[in-house]
């Protein structure tokens, strides 16, 4: 059970209309997200990784890639959703460059936060950590594969997409265990009135 369904169950709103509302509303924080941004080339450090594994231990997977499904379809379609846009670029132009693999990332990472999250992860500290350092790892997959392509693999990959992320990386999973254990303690704090 995730966050969203002890809520929704206890105060029986889970429907359609509240699913499609709060996949909505998900979409636009991981929107929001993207603009909390530190420049940095090739790829900005932002906020989103840590959104992304969020959206996943408090949605579950289903939701969870469903909301970060309609963001990239906002984004493809055009809308300034992503960092630096529309400053540079929207749609499929942008997400063709050097930030591409590391959206396409987001969705495998979801999908495995919020996987765990059902299993429980997301409800101690020390699980919680391992969480969202699994799927923090799982977006520099094809993130790298991507930004090797485009930029070339003779470049100097891992300095450009993945060594400036991994203290920003341990940070937001911190940032994790200190609001989705919390969570549940309210959650649980809640119901048990």
């Amino acid at each position: 059970m995730t966050i969203y369904n002890a809520i929704a169950r206890r105060r029986g709103a889970s429907n359609p209309a509240v699913d499609g509302t709060t996949i909505f509303a998900a979409s636009l924080l991981l929107a929001l997200s993207a603009k909390v941004a530190v420049p940095f080339h090739p790829v900005p450090i932002t906020m989103q990784t840590f959104v992304v594994i969020g959206l996943g231990l408090a949605l579950g997977p289903a939701r969870g890639v469903a909301a970060v499904s309609l963001y990239l379809a906002e984004g493809a379609a055009g809308f300034p959703v992503f960092a630096g846009t529309p400053e540079k670029g929207v749609g499929l132009a942008y997400m063709m460059g050097p930030t591409g693999g590391y959206l396409l990332g987001f969705l495998p990472a979801v999908l495995l936060a919020g996987w765990l999250a059902v299993r429980g992860w997301d409800r101690n500290p020390l699980s919680a950590m391992a969480a969202a350092l699994f799927a923090g790892a799982i977006i520099y997959v094809p993130g790298l594969l991507w930004l090797g392509a485009v930029l070339g693999f003779d470049k100097p990959i891992l300095q450009f997409g993945l060594y400036p992320f991994m203290l920003g990386d341990i940070v937001k999973a911190l940032l994790a265990v200190l609001v989705f254990p919390t969570a549940w303690k309210w959650v649980d704090a809640r119901a048990g009135r």
